[in-house]
């Protein structure tokens, strides 16, 4: 499956981004899916991740009442709503899939496929 994440830009703190992934493929809808991202200078770090049937969600404490993750498997989207942004939020995000297990999910090395990344900064 190929990746294709969008929706990133310049917000102010306090403010929203909804971010959106794309895939190819007609098997989406068997793909766990998952978004990371990475600060300059920082390791990637795990931010949310969604079951292939929607039913189960996971989030880092870091964005847990801020961030939503959801999917619409006819579209063969994810998406990351990202409310009560705050600078320390700025990073490259990254979505990525996955098959199997729903157990680790917040480890990016079980993931297969890896989108581009889209920029989110957060000015205060």
């Amino acid at each position: 499956v190929q990746l294709q994440a969008s929706g990133g830009g310049l917000v102010q703190a306090g403010g929203s981004l909804r971010l959106s992934c794309a895939a190819s493929g007609r098997t989406f809808g068997t793909y766990n899916m998952g978004w990371f991202r990475q600060a300059p200078g920082k390791e990637r770090e795990f931010v949310a991740a969604i079951f292939w049937s929607g039913r189960t969600t996971a989030y880092a404490d870091s964005v847990k009442g801020r961030f939503t993750i959801s999917r619409d498997n006819a579209k063969n989207t994810v998406y990351l709503q990202m409310n009560s942004l705050k600078p320390e939020d700025t990073a490259v995000y990254y979505c990525a899939a996955r098959r199997g297990d729903w157990l680790g999910y917040n480890d990016g090395r079980n993931y297969n496929f890896w989108g581009q990344g889209t920029q989110v900064t957060v000015s205060s």
